[in-house]
């Protein structure tokens, strides 16, 4: 008889840096024989890749480590990522884990499951190195995403800010940077696979290159000239980078992403606070001004761009003078979207300490507040894209209604009429109509007469 092969499934909280890890970490488990199955399904192995941005990151990463044991007591249960790395004791308190990787090591995670199967040694084993000043940036190489439409690729790992409110540098460690080489040969294999668009992702992306050495051409390599290379791949179809700090976009890369006509259209520059004295508090190195000359510059250079930001509402210390201010100041900038976030008390932060802290009631009500302003201005958006001309990823395929549904250059979901043969493939499409933040499109062929996303 032919021996079943073991099974591993994956469960992934927080970012999209986390995402590309877990891929990363299912073809290791590929490659040493195992087959991916769904989170829902009975596995042999359970992986959670945990997230401790918030206190509810913190708890649905619990969660999900005791759902799996519930489906296969028989099962390892791995927690691996950045709450595995600062909170190992908590975990390892949990009955129902086997094994905890940190963000540090991860390459070796399929041995040590190995080992637990084995039932030899004493569980949990834990695998949690501190991070040090001169980490390297370790590779997990994706040979194809598993959806095979959009791929993620990481550039760079860890952060040196020290936000008031962040536990990410303490999970993830200092910030370094990935080999060119490295990041080229993986963008090569994607595109190979047939991955349509290329998404840079990073904890700190704006910061790549500054630990990096000078390259055979004497440069010093920073996220412009990543940019370039990567563009000159050939069948590349379209670069999107994730989110970039406000204080990290100069004229180079504005007009670096001007002159590259694969670029995505969209830009994603975190605020965290439109109110002075909040972001001084925060420790963040920009206020209001500095920030708003940024997207008027964006805007100036590239006027069919769209900028999506993310907002803190809830900082200690938020009057309701600071968050009327920095509701203003995010409507008066028209945002395309934008994530809002309660502040969550991390131990550890500088922010876990500080005086006045926002009592839930009034966070909640701002919370609300803000996020309908939010569906307010992608509304807008959306109504000012009818008549535009863009270009969609398609993703999925409903066939009851004979659409597909995608990602639009500027990061708007758009419904468009296709067939399933469509998926992974770029429509050049024009917006006919729109319900709220819901786009709907019409297919045109990328040579008709006035056809034209950029200027």
């Amino acid at each position: 008889m032919v021996e079943a092969r073991k099974r591993c499934a994956f469960f992934t909280l927080g970012c999209k840096v986390n995402q590309y890890d877990t891929e990363g970490l299912a073809e290791a488990f590929q490659k040493q024989g195992y087959e991916i199955v769904d989170f829902n399904s009975e596995a042999d192995v359970y992986c959670i890749n945990t997230c401790t941005v918030t206190h509810v990151a913190d708890k649905k990463s619990r969660q999900a480590i005791r759902r799996a044991k519930r489906r296969n007591p028989k099962s390892i249960v791995v927690a691996i990522g950045c709450y595995a790395q600062v909170a190992p004791k908590v975990i390892s308190s949990i009955p129902e884990v086997d094994v905890i990787v940190g963000t540090q090591g991860r390459a070796g995670i399929v041995d040590l499951v190995e080992q637990a199967l084995t039932g030899e040694q004493e569980l949990p084993l834990i695998s949690v190195s501190p991070n040090t000043p001169r980490a390297l940036f370790e590779e997990m190489p994706i040979s194809c995403p598993i959806k095979r439409v959009r791929g993620f690729v990481k550039i760079q790992d860890g952060c040196n800010e020290f936000c008031a409110y962040c536990k990410v540098p303490y999970a993830r460690g200092p910030s370094r940077s990935r080999k060119p080489g490295n990041i080229i040969e993986e963008v090569k294999r994607l595109v190979d696979s047939g991955v349509q668009e290329i998404v840079l992702t990073g904890v700190h992306i704006g910061a790549y290159g500054k630990d990096l050495s000078l390259q055979d051409d004497k440069i010093i390599p920073d996220l412009s000239w990543l940019l370039g290379k990567i563009h000159a791949i050939p069948g590349i179809g379209r670069i999107r980078l994730s989110s970039i700090e406000p204080l990290d976009i100069d004229e180079c890369l504005i007009n670096k992403i001007k002159e590259l006509p694969k670029m995505a259209l969209h830009f994603h520059i975190p605020l965290q606070s439109g109110d002075d004295k909040i972001l001084e508090g925060m420790g963040r190195q920009y206020r209001t001004g500095d920030y708003r000359r940024i997207i008027q510059k964006i805007r100036t250079v590239i006027p069919e761009i769209a900028v999506t930001t993310d907002v803190m509402v809830g900082f200690p210390g938020e009057s309701e003078e600071n968050f009327i201010n920095s509701y203003e100041f995010v409507k008066s900038l028209e945002f395309s979207g934008m994530h809002v976030f309660k502040f969550s008390r991390r131990p550890g932060t500088r922010a876990f300490h500080m005086k006045h802290q926002v009592n839930s009631k009034i966070l909640n009500s701002r919370s609300k507040r803000m996020r309908q302003l939010a569906i307010s201005l992608e509304s807008e958006f959306c109504r000012a894209l009818v008549g535009k001309n863009e270009e969609v990823l398609a993703e999925e395929f409903e066939p009851e209604k004979r659409m597909v549904t995608g990602i639009g250059s500027r990061y708007i979901r758009i419904r468009t009429p296709g067939e399933e043969s469509l998926v992974g493939s770029l429509i050049p499409v024009k917006i006919t109509e729109h319900y709220q933040a819901a786009v709907f499109a019409k297919r045109v062929l990328p040579h008709e007469e006035g056809f034209r996303i950029r200027n």
